[in-house]
């Protein structure tokens, strides 16, 4: 009879100590940042919202082959490739800064990309990441530009990159573009004979779309893509289209995929993308980031 009585009295104690620390749960900061929505500095060839770590540096080897379409006579693209070397250095958490070399029309570029806003649980919906960037085409000659300043050969372009992680498996951007060009080529023909002077504008819009869906642990599918807004009705030029696979090892992510695109810097493969998927031209390509 004592126990019970002696249990009676202590039940309303287990209820109290039961409530506090149901309301310690309760009072966990919920404004908590969300883990990064990407795992890759790129989606594929668009930028994702993910940023270098302060102090970080990165080194990116990324190729794209030749078109699948021609077969065996360049072993289904594999003979021929374009390479593009970067280097990226986190300034500080919510900055990062590149240099690139590219081998499509020889293209050197600078950017900066910078965090404006982070997602958080159960306030901020979505991470808003700033990018901007210029490149130099030092193709273009002297001789067939007799009156070609440096000017003439820079391009630039301003991203708004809009995240949100869904799911710890899945992960969407939206990305509103603007570039320019200081110098769109003439529309040539097989011989390279001029045919007509080019009609786009050198100011142009874009919208990105990409995604991530995680498989494994190490796995994931990735797609972007690209909707020109303004492009004129006499352009060759097509949307980029890429689809592929991350792969995360130890100190680097590999990414594996097939694109539309033979340009990696922005003004290159927003637009001047020639593939055409539905005629088989597309191509294999990878990105190897390694950071140190």
């Amino acid at each position: 009879m004592k126990k019970l009585i002696f249990l009676s009295l202590l039940f309303p104690f287990f209820g109290l100590a039961q409530d506090d620390l149901l309301n310690e749960i309760d009072s966990i900061p919920q404004n908590q940042k969300v883990e990064s929505a990407f795992k890759s500095l790129k989606i594929v060839n668009l930028e994702s919202t993910k940023l270098a770590a302060k102090g970080d540096f990165y080194f990116v080897v990324a190729h794209r082959f030749g078109f699948v379409n021609n077969g065996f006579d360049d072993f289904f693209g594999l003979d021929n490739a374009n390479t593009q070397l970067k280097f990226l250095y986190g300034v500080n958490d919510w900055l990062t800064v590149h240099v690139s070399r590219s081998g499509f029309q020889e293209t050197y570029d600078a950017a900066a990309k910078y965090r404006l806003f982070s997602q958080e649980e159960n306030n901020f919906p979505v991470t808003i990441v700033g990018f901007n960037s210029i490149a130099v085409n030092t193709e273009l000659k002297d001789e067939d530009y007799p009156k070609l300043k440096f000017k003439n050969r820079l391009s630039y372009v301003t991203q708004l990159l809009i995240s949100r992680k869904f799911s710890d498996k899945l992960s969407l951007e939206l990305a509103p573009t603007v570039f320019h060009e200081n110098t769109l080529r003439d529309i040539l023909d097989e011989n390279n004979m001029v045919i007509s002077p080019n009609p786009q504008d050198n100011t142009q819009y874009a919208i990105g779309i990409g995604g991530r869906y995680k498989l494994t642990k190490r796995w994931s599918i990735n797609v972007d893509y690209a909707a020109h807004l303004n492009r004129a009705n006499e352009s060759m030029y097509k949307n980029p289209l890429s689809i592929g696979f991350d792969l995360e090892t130890g100190g680097h992510v590999f990414q594996m995929h097939f694109t539309n695109a033979t340009a990696m810097h922005e003004t290159g493969y927003l637009g001047q993308t020639i593939g055409d998927w539905g005629k088989g031209e597309f191509g294999f390509g990878f990105n190897l980031v390694r950071v140190f």
